[in-house]
């Protein structure tokens, strides 16, 4: 019996043993997440950035990171669990979404401001010659869209009023390509492209991270129902944009960032993505809560033209739990 006991025994250590490597490799292996955002300029770059440094492996996600034409595909994607995160401005769109009643919230922000450029033919000298001219947009409702709505409302421009028409052509590269063939006045762009365009004689009528606007400029976004089932995801997503906007502020990290942004703008020469790369380092927020202010500027602006935004209350479309949890922690 005794002979039979520590048989047993032998054979229940060696299975464990063959079994034990396996449930390590299994609790050790990174989570699968899946970014969607929609603004091809620099403001995307701690997407970019946390990828092609390995921030997101290192904090435990094999992560993807999916540019979508625009918001409502982005929300499309994350309220079907085809997607995990959204990274992305508030907007007619985004908070469309979460007005409808969908599972779906701001986690935190990124860019707490309005930023980046309005560029405009250079006959055009002051906000007030964007009367009757043509401006381009990637979609009515978007990030380019909102944008180029609260720069109208801080210069006292009304666009029906004003007959300022917008057209849809497409990203931001599509934008400034569309404003050199004269088929737009003026565009929002992002502070590479803008340089780019003022180098080719185009005005840069406002640099609009000077004009004091609060906005939520750059939020990630994903479903309540995430944070509520798996919040280690949503921790593990935080921690990798905290660290990569260390990465960003770090000057010895500055050639890889410009190879990156380079890329991903797909920039002729890597040197023209210096602007978007020194804007990059004073762009993001170390203290990544949602911006309150900002989306309650949002959703005024969007009220004024829908009833379903009048209902809108900033509470119900923010979830701090996790910053909370971080800043607990003394990561930020």
């Amino acid at each position: 019996m005794k002979h039979r006991a520590f048989c047993s025994n032998v054979v229940a250590f060696i299975l464990w043993m063959m079994v034990f490597p396996l449930g390590l490799q299994a609790a050790s292996a990174p989570h699968k997440a899946i970014f969607t955002f929609g603004g091809l300029n620099e403001r995307s770059g701690i997407l970019w950035v946390a990828r092609d440094a390995g921030i997101f492996q290192k904090h435990g996600l094999n992560a993807t990171v999916v540019n979508v034409r625009n918001a409502a595909i982005g929300m499309s994607a994350l309220t079907s669990g085809e997607t995990q995160f959204h990274v992305g401005s508030a907007t007619g769109s985004s908070l469309g979404a979460m007005a409808g009643g969908l599972d779906l919230a701001f986690i935190a922000g990124l860019i707490n401001k309005l930023d980046g450029t309005f560029v405009v033919n250079p006959k055009i000298r002051t906000p007030a010659d964007l009367k009757g001219k043509t401006i381009g947009v990637q979609s009515i409702g978007g990030g380019v869209w909102m944008f180029s709505m609260l720069a109208f409302e801080h210069w006292g421009l009304n666009p029906e009023r004003d007959k300022i028409q917008f057209r849809i052509i497409g990203d931001q590269s599509v934008l400034a390509q569309a404003m050199t063939q004269n088929i737009i006045d003026g565009a929002y762009l992002g502070y590479t492209f803008g340089a780019q365009m003022e180098k080719q004689g185009y005005r840069v009528l406002a640099d609009l991270a000077k004009l004091g606007i609060p906005y939520q400029g750059l939020g990630i976004m994903t479903r309540r129902s995430l944070v509520d089932r798996t919040p280690e995801i949503a921790e593990r997503a935080l921690r990798a944009m905290v660290d990569s906007i260390a990465y960003i502020n770090n000057p010895a990290n500055k050639t890889a960032i410009l190879k990156t942004l380079s890329k991903e703008l797909r920039l002729s020469k890597v040197e023209d993505a210096e602007p978007g790369y020194e804007v990059m380092r004073t762009l993001y927020d170390r203290r990544i809560y949602p911006n309150s202010d900002g989306l309650r500027n949002v959703i005024r602006l969007l009220s004024r033209s829908s009833e379903q935004f009048k209902k809108v209350k900033v509470e119900d479309i923010v979830d701090e739990r996790v910053v909370r949890k971080l800043e607990k922690e003394g990561l930020f």
